[in-house]
């Protein structure tokens, strides 16, 4: 059975400063699967994120609802892993050099690690690395 994929489509409000924004942290895009209002920003091999300018994220939409404001509300918090402390940092730190701003503190446990941002259109991003000992434990 080939491993699930997951698509994550995000309304933003200029897709070329969004696929510029992710680009700056290290992601390339698909060009097959966007255009001038859309954006695949590849993440992984099974993930991927869908940038869509907020009138074409509207036509997917359910009927009578609105867009979250995301710079006042949270409506989803995507979360990546990390293979280390640093990755997290970097991936963290080339997203605030990108124009993202930080979403809360750094979380420390004995076991795990993590870092917060906003990407330009508000969207909280988590990225985390987990001591892979703990996870077996």
């Amino acid at each position: 059975m080939a491993p699930q994929m997951i698509f994550v489509n995000l309304p933003v409000k200029d897709v070329d400063a969004s696929k510029a924004f992710f680009e700056k942290l290290g992601y390339a895009s698909n060009p097959r699967f966007g255009d001038e209002t859309s954006a695949c920003v590849v993440i992984s091999d099974t993930i991927f994120v869908m940038l869509l300018e907020e009138p074409r994220f509207t036509s997917f939409m359910a009927p009578g609802k609105e867009i979250s404001d995301a710079t006042k509300s949270t409506e989803v918090l995507v979360t990546l892993s990390a293979e280390s402390r640093e990755a997290c940092d970097r991936l963290a730190d080339a997203a605030l050099a990108a124009g993202g701003t930080p979403a809360k503190e750094p979380l420390e446990t004995d076991f795990m690690y993590g870092r917060s941002f906003a990407d330009l259109d508000g969207h909280h991003w988590e990225v985390f690395w987990m001591d892979p000992a703990a996870v077996q434990g």
